[in-house]
């Protein structure tokens, strides 16, 4: 019996991980700094719930529903772009169990 094999390596997009000269905990203040003193204020009344993406960088953000659309948004802004994505109005961007908590309660 002959045994196929496919070679599927051309049919896949490989694109390389960007790198960054941050680590985790300053994207996380940097990104954080920007919502809180520039983004939140114009906003958090209209979109809570929804996710933000922001480039570390620019400042440059766009929010959806949907992650990774509003990422390839900033991406398309800026290539190498450096992000951090929360979800307005709560602590963390997604939940593994229990309940949402609501930020500031």
């Amino acid at each position: 019996m002959e045994s196929s094999h496919v070679d599927c390596s051309e049919q896949v997009e490989r694109r390389a991980m960007a790198t960054t000269r941050y680590t985790d905990e300053e994207i996380a203040r940097r990104a954080e700094a920007l919502y809180e003193r520039e983004i939140r204020p114009k906003v958090e009344g209209e979109n809570k719930g929804k996710i933000l993406v922001i480039d570390i960088e620019t400042g440059a953000y766009e929010i959806d529903d949907d992650l990774l659309q509003a990422a390839h948004r900033v991406r398309a802004k800026n290539p190498g772009a450096v992000l951090y994505s929360l979800r307005i109005g709560f602590p963390a961007l997604a939940k593994m169990g229990g309940s949402w908590g609501v930020a500031g309660r």
